[in-house]
């Protein structure tokens, strides 16, 4: 048999720890008359069968069938003068967890009617904070259902939440915010109305969310091949954008060539790139209305940059050109092939 224990205590002032299993592994045997000590910052819980039963406060118990009769009713006569039984005890810390980290592993998906698009994809990250309101609920719900007590894969599932109820607020915004500055000007009143909607998902676990604090919101730094993959893009807007890509990477990289992978979030939304995308079109248009063969500062001038960036691209080997003399010629069949990325 496993040793019994005549004290139950768990003597951390779990400033860290959510929840911690006495003992630890295994079931522990207890029996009337050991003593339960549980400090100022914990609640003890009695767990057995799946079920969180009776609960100890800040304070020295004696174990007698009158404080644990929940446990007492499930033994039933089982239950008996000192023979031991089992069950594991949970202490829960009873403190705030306070600047409690949260971010946006993939961007947030916020529809944006009549707005270039759309669609706006956003990053961000902040700080949270909850506590245990109720600790039979919390191991119920978090140890019972979820099998889970350690605290990084309980506030992993806790971020998750928010993010999904961040998520849910901006779906049913849909039209009241239509850019990045609407937001960022509005992030105190959203940041209010995701810990509303996110607070009803924590009573069911026990928990009371303290505070949800958005402290930076930026646009996704999403390329056009990601927006696709993701069903956001037809072919034609696809196009489009990979265009825009290109000549503001070019404008804003003249040394390093005009790659096609910037990222079209860069401090636009995507319905603000949408005035850039559609002179990308306009570009594609002019390419058809070229000669065959073009100098580089006629390539330059079919898409509103610089010669050098066109130099540039050329010296990268992303854009084929044919040298003469001195000069390059840059057929409209090459310049076609370099706005759509093959």
């Amino acid at each position: 048999m496993a040793r019994i224990f005549d004290v139950i205590e768990y003597p951390d002032e779990m400033k860290e720890e959510i929840v911690h299993r006495f003992p630890e592994s295994g079931a522990g045997d207890f029996r009337i008359g050991s003593q339960v000590i549980v400090r100022e910052s914990q609640s003890a819980v009695f767990f057995r069968d799946g079920k969180a039963l009776d609960v100890f406060k800040a304070g020295r118990h004696t174990i007698s069938t009158a404080n644990i009769p929940l446990l007492v009713n499930l033994l039933g006569v089982a239950f008996n003068g000192r023979s031991p039984f089992t069950a594991e005890v949970y202490f829960v810390s009873r403190r705030e967890f306070l600047d409690r980290k949260w971010g946006t592993p993939q961007p947030i998906v916020m529809q944006t009617p009549g707005i270039g698009l759309g669609w706006l994809l956003l990053q961000g990250f902040g700080t949270y904070a909850y506590k245990v309101e109720d600790p039979q609920q919390f191991v119920t719900q978090i140890v019972g259902q979820q099998g889970v007590y350690d605290t990084a894969d309980i506030e992993n599932d806790l971020r998750s939440r928010l993010l999904r109820s961040f998520s849910d607020f901006l779906g049913e915004m849909k039209g009241k915010y239509t850019t990045v500055q609407d937001i960022i000007s509005n992030q105190e009143e959203i940041g209010a109305a995701v810990r509303a909607k996110a607070n009803d998902d924590f009573e069911a676990r026990g928990l009371v969310l303290k505070g949800f604090v958005i402290a930076n919101l930026t646009p996704s730094r999403t390329t056009a091949d990601a927006l696709r993959e993701m069903g956001l893009l037809d072919t034609a807007a696809y196009t489009q954008l990979q265009a825009a890509d290109a000549m503001r990477e070019a404008a804003a990289n003249p040394s390093g060539g005009a790659g096609l992978t910037a990222g079209i979030g860069a401090g636009l939304g995507i319905g603000q790139v949408m005035g850039e995308a559609l002179k990308g079109a306009t570009a594609v248009k002019a390419v058809q209305e070229m000669p065959e063969i073009m100098t580089t500062a006629e390539a330059a001038g079919v898409l509103k940059v610089p010669e050098k960036n066109i130099l540039a691209a050329i010296e990268a080997k992303e854009l084929k050109a044919k040298k003469v003399g001195d000069e390059y010629r840059v057929t409209k069949a090459n310049l076609e092939k370099y706005l759509s990325g093959e």
